[in-house]
């Protein structure tokens, strides 16, 4: 066959396992997150094993660590909506005071009270609900994929020690082996640079917020830390908080400072510094981190987006550490730290 007619054929091949992961994106990508999971945590049970624990001892161990860190990123995120409805209450005045002076804006343009009044009266509940209904659909979307996570993590953990070994001892194609083994080192380095970041990214803005004099400001860098793993929204929702509190704390000045300090924050350190260092540390250059980024959203949706380099790896893994043919896609990519299947 021409050579045209397979790339060809294997463009096509690539569009159509794309469009069927596509469509099943809704358990596709919870079992890829549910994966990444077990796989970053293994090397507790393994250690554990290596000091005589039975097997059933470093599984339970290591399911235990994985649901702690769900349960960690949950309870953040509830924690921080918890203090937030706690602390709207105490800026009621201030509350009423901003709307006062929202009126008075509008007054010369022509708005006047009755007019806001009207339109107020105007909204029913049927309008309401149906506004909501986007926000509701989204949060069910989101319980019931962190559902399908928790319980394949049970399932994952359970069988992750039997797959080491037949992995281990299994004769076909032997370059699959150290390539996998190569996807789980670097997947595991990933989310360790990641997590630091969150960390830089949520003590720099407890400093910022600090010294605006925002309430809080520990409470709001716990939340920018948890929604540092949550892609496209993660920023909105880690902003908006301390944002509303500062309006409310000390006008429009401290918000629109709080908003650009953030945004600043996340472009330095999140945008320019971080896609370098997490693809020195994987492998891939700054450009194919960033594709990576908007191609797997494209895929997959947020949740693409928050597993963009650990799929990458995947994919480069089985395609090109595992065949010595393709082994020049890897200069390509930007392979500057290499595994096993490199060497």
């Amino acid at each position: 066959m021409p050579r045209t007619l397979l790339v060809l054929a294997g463009l096509a091949a690539v569009v159509v396992a794309l469009a069927g992961i596509t469509e099943f994106r809704g358990i596709a990508g919870p079992a890829f997150l549910a994966a990444v999971l077990v796989l970053t945590l293994y090397p507790i049970a393994g250690a554990l094993r290596r000091r005589g624990a039975p097997e059933w001892l470093s599984v339970a161990v290591l399911l235990a660590a994985a649901y702690a860190v769900l349960v960690a990123l949950v309870a953040g995120l509830a924690f921080s909506a918890l203090q937030l409805g706690l602390l709207l209450p105490q800026y009621s005045a201030q509350f009423r005071d901003l709307v006062a002076r929202a009126l008075s804006l509008l007054e010369p343009m022509g708005v006047t009270r009755d007019d806001i009044s009207a339109a107020i009266a105007g909204l029913d509940l049927p309008s309401l609900l149906s506004g909501l209904r986007p926000i509701l659909g989204g949060a069910a979307s989101a319980a019931s994929a962190l559902l399908l996570v928790a319980v394949l993590v049970l399932f994952l953990g359970i069988d992750a020690p039997g797959f080491a070994r037949s992995l281990a001892s299994t004769p076909a194609r032997p370059g699959i082996v150290p390539a996998l083994e190569t996807f789980v080192e670097r997947t595991r380095r990933y989310i360790v640079v990641s997590t630091v970041f969150g960390l830089v990214v949520a003590l720099v803005d407890v400093v910022v917020l600090f010294a605006l004099g925002v309430p809080l400001p520990v409470v709001w860098g716990v939340l920018s830390f948890v929604t540092n793993y949550v892609p496209n929204v993660g920023f909105v929702l880690g902003v908006a908080p301390p944002a509303l509190i500062a309006l409310l704390h000390g006008g429009v000045g401290p918000m629109v400072a709080v908003v650009i300090a953030y945004s600043v924050v996340n472009f330095v350190i999140q945008s320019l510094i971080q896609p370098k260092v997490v693809g020195d540390a994987v492998g891939l250059s700054a450009t194919v981190t960033f594709l990576s980024l908007v191609f797997w959203a494209v895929v997959l949706g947020p949740l693409g987006g928050l597993l963009a380099i650990p799929l990458t790896l995947f994919v480069r893994a089985v395609l090109v550490d595992a065949d010595p043919r393709a082994r020049w896609i890897d200069e390509l990519l930007g392979g500057t730290s290499r595994g096993p299947a490199a060497r």
